[in-house]
């Protein structure tokens, strides 16, 4: 956040520090949000959300996966984080551990510890692919929380995976989330969803992404049945309901042509940043969703904190350092975000590689 700060004073700056989506959602999200205003829709919904917007997503999951989910078993909430805190309660108690990779989300263990919760973190490896393998799922934990695509490194967990994630959890008695939220922003590899695998999952999933609706603040979380009555009472008490103009609002979001284009843009976007760094920065592994890409930095200096601030400062580029996402050899790397438009992005590329063509590691 203090890069963020000191990027916003930077007239010229080239933003790839912010996870954020610059793209325009499908029009008929604004359309749905005007008829909403005109309707004077302005009351609180029901807490786990309008039943058409419920429908929308069921149906969605059909087509998107071909996995039929009833739409009393969905939950709409005030964002991802809001789903977070939601499973987190519903599946914890007071001193719990909760299973956390490394690097990740850095609001999973901030969220956890606000409730109390400890998180106990699983650090994954560079010849992994950044991944979780499934034999090094610990057993003393109660919840496992585990996100695909995966910020920061845009890795993709395979449907084979995934399915052996589930499985092992389902053996060892512990509860899985599935953070999804990147789902629509993977570019090559066959994936699906965890709920392909099983009804005993908690999956969370957003339109701040792929649906490019972040100041929407509207998020959804697939329950097993046994466990919406309860999600119900806790959001009741925390949030009432989801913000109700936005839930009308996303109604518009399935326009699937549109989303298309949105794909398209980010993966174009991801070629040229990764095409025109890789000669000059090291990148482990091939970014294959969401739009990130985590770069090692070692080799000019050990502390990629400190670096990126000479990066903002000398090449007015904000990049977010490794330390924001863990502590598994995360100073050895920097996150850069691909969502600027493409002359923005290839500037940066510019910047960065004027950078580091001159950058001397012995000071």
């Amino acid at each position: 956040m203090d890069i963020l700060s000191k990027a916003k004073n930077i007239k010229d700056c080239i933003h790839m520090e912010i996870g954020e989506p610059d793209l325009e959602p499908p029009p008929s999200v604004y359309e749905n949000l005007e008829r909403a205003i005109k309707e004077k829709r302005q009351g609180y919904t029901p807490s786990l959300g309008i039943k058409e917007l419920r429908e929308k997503i069921a149906e969605h999951y059909y087509r998107f996966y071909g996995v039929e989910i009833s739409p009393e078993r969905i939950a709409i909430t005030p964002g991802t984080s809001g789903a977070f805190t939601v499973a987190y309660t519903l599946l914890a108690t007071d001193g719990d551990k909760i299973g956390l990779t490394d690097p990740s989300y850095p609001c999973y263990k901030n969220i956890a510890r606000i409730l109390g919760f400890e998180p106990l973190f699983i650090n994954t490896k560079e010849e992994n692919g950044y991944k979780l393998k499934p034999e090094e799922i610990p057993d003393n934990i109660k919840v496992l929380h585990i996100s695909s695509p995966v910020n920061p490194t845009g890795a993709v967990y395979g449907k084979e995976e995934i399915k052996r994630i589930v499985e092992v959890c389902h053996e060892k008695g512990i509860y899985l989330i599935s953070d999804e939220i990147y789902h629509g922003l993977i570019y090559e590899k066959p994936y699906t969803t965890a709920l392909a695998f099983s009804d005993y999952v908690i999956v969370i999933n957003g339109f701040s992404k792929f649906f490019c609706m972040p100041g929407f603040r509207i998020g959804w979380m697939i329950l097993p049945e046994r466990l919406v009555r309860k999600a119900e009472i806790i959001i009741q008490n925390m949030f009432i309901s989801t913000p109700t103009l936005s839930q009308y609002a996303a109604l518009g979001a399935f326009d699937y042509e549109y989303l298309n284009k949105i794909r398209e843009t980010f993966k174009r976007r991801r070629d040229i940043l990764y095409n025109g760094i890789k000669d000059f920065l090291d990148i482990k592994v091939h970014p294959e969703g969401a739009f990130y890409l985590w770069v090692k930095t070692e080799r000019f200096h050990k502390d990629s904190l400190k670096l990126s601030k000479e990066i903002l400062e000398k090449a007015r580029v904000a990049v977010t350092p490794g330390v924001d996402f863990g502590e598994n050899e995360t100073k050895k790397y920097i996150r850069l975000s691909y969502t600027r438009r493409e002359e923005e992005l290839k500037e940066g590329i510019e910047r960065l590689r004027e950078f580091f063509s001159n950058y001397d590691s012995r000071k």
